[in-house]
């Protein structure tokens, strides 16, 4: 017999079942509460609202936990590469040797954009921001394909292998086209993550010479940014693909979710925080005085999560990878001894600590893009492509289950009904 819970108002009563979860907090069935209570559940922002059942990702923000797909973030981290970790989000396993050798050469034959779309980027403006070139990019993509420009399974598959293929092509364009270089073609000899360094600081005169640390860096970052459960941007890929819309218009509305500051815009919010510091003069302490102060409006950023109450744990993983990078570019060094100040200040002060702000995902990642050479508006294009895996694996698993389109409902608060008057007659 299934457990219920039970909602009483007055003379109507409603049961509502409760939905049991692999791990974590269970559910409760709201289904048909409308038509049974005619009346609406007010829920601001979703924060206590489970908009789907998901097999994808497992978060506990109280312990710091996060896995994909049953694996812990830190195993991915330290063992697996960026493709590899993609394939498991979206096939829901991790590949067998030849699986990964198949999934990766249809990656590798499929890196190239068609000519036209060289013109395209070629007529956005000088110095555009990369994130609404990059949506426009996706966008057009989908018009060069009818194979997998379409819902049914084939077109998916065909779509998925494209935009994991094509993305950081398109973001190397839309990077290099905003600072006004000369764009290159991908190299098919080089790994995933090569080719995107390559195309994003390479020149067509010369060779590129790799530092593998950067890549490996790189590498991981990508892998903590691929999936994280429904935040903004992957709620709206699937919002967007219950309406039957194809995978490429559901990514692109996802870039465009991200482009937000208040959803992917966080590390370059640290990295001006950062500089601020220094150019004042002004010791680590004094900073923090100052975001204690309620009147100052000085904030604390790369700190807090909405949902981690804990050390975010893909913080304490880039965190390893911080120190080392930046000690191979000069004049970057100030900026990581301040976040190390910063942090050892915020997690030793009882206000924080009550708080439970603690350093998130973004407190670091900032530093690192900026010491391999990205300026701040590529570090939501980064964020864009580590995340593909998982809008990805969202969007198949959203058109794999009964898609019924999303409508949220709203509680209306405006004018009632009034009478129209001709204009002469307003007052």
């Amino acid at each position: 017999m299934s457990e219920t819970a039970r909602f009483i108002d007055g003379d109507t009563e409603f049961e509502l079942e409760k939905v049991t979860a692999s791990n974590g907090q269970v559910g409760y069935d709201t289904a048909g509460f409308l038509n049974k209570t005619g009346n609406l559940l007010l829920d601001p922002a979703f924060v206590n609202t489970a908009s789907c059942s998901s097999k994808i990702t497992y978060i506990d923000g109280d312990k710091g936990v996060l896995r994909y797909r049953g694996y812990p973030i830190e195993q991915l981290a330290k063992h697996s590469s960026y493709l590899e970790t993609a394939y498991l989000v979206i096939y829901g396993d991790l590949p067998t040797t030849e699986q990964l050798e198949v999934f990766e050469q249809r990656i590798r034959r499929t890196t190239l954009i068609d000519e036209r779309m060289r013109d395209l980027f070629r007529c956005f403006p000088r110095r555009s921001h990369p994130m609404p070139v990059l949506a426009a990019g996706i966008m057009a993509l989908s018009t060069f394909s009818e194979k997998s420009a379409g819902t049914d399974p084939e077109q998916v598959e065909n779509a998925t292998d494209r935009l994991i293929a094509k993305t950081p092509t398109l973001a190397a364009f839309s990077y290099k086209n905003s600072v006004g270089q000369p764009t290159l073609y991908p190299d098919n000899s080089l790994s995933y993550i090569e080719n995107f360094i390559r195309m994003s600081f390479g020149f067509p005169t010369e060779p590129y010479e790799f530092n593998d640390e950067v890549t490996r860096a790189l590498e991981v970052l990508l892998i903590l940014h691929v999936d994280h459960e429904q935040n903004c941007s992957t709620s709206t890929v699937r919002m967007v693909g219950s309406s039957g819309a194809n995978l490429y218009s559901s990514v692109a509305a996802g870039v465009n979710a991200l482009s937000g500051p208040k959803h992917g815009g966080a590390n370059q919010a640290v990295i001006e925080m950062l500089q601020g510091i220094r150019d004042s003069g002004m010791s680590t302490q004094e900073f923090v005085n100052k975001v204690k102060d309620q009147k100052s409006n000085v904030k604390l950023m790369g700190f807090g999560h909405r949902i981690y109450k804990i050390y975010d744990p893909r913080a304490a993983i880039i965190k390893e990878h911080a120190d080392n990078i930046l000690k191979l570019h000069t004049g970057r060094q100030a900026l990581l001894e301040i976040a190390q100040e910063l942090e050892e200040t915020a997690l030793n002060d009882d206000y924080f600590k009550e708080r439970k702000l603690y350093p998130n995902v973004d407190f670091y990642s900032g530093l690192i893009y900026e010491a391999m050479g990205f300026p701040v508006n590529m570090f939501t294009v980064l964020f864009a492509i580590g995340r593909l895996p998982g809008w990805i694996a969202h969007y198949r698993e959203q058109m794999q289950t009964n898609n019924k389109i999303w409508r949220p409902r709203q509680l209306y608060t405006g004018e009632q009904e009034r009478a129209y008057r001709p204009i002469e007659l307003r007052p």
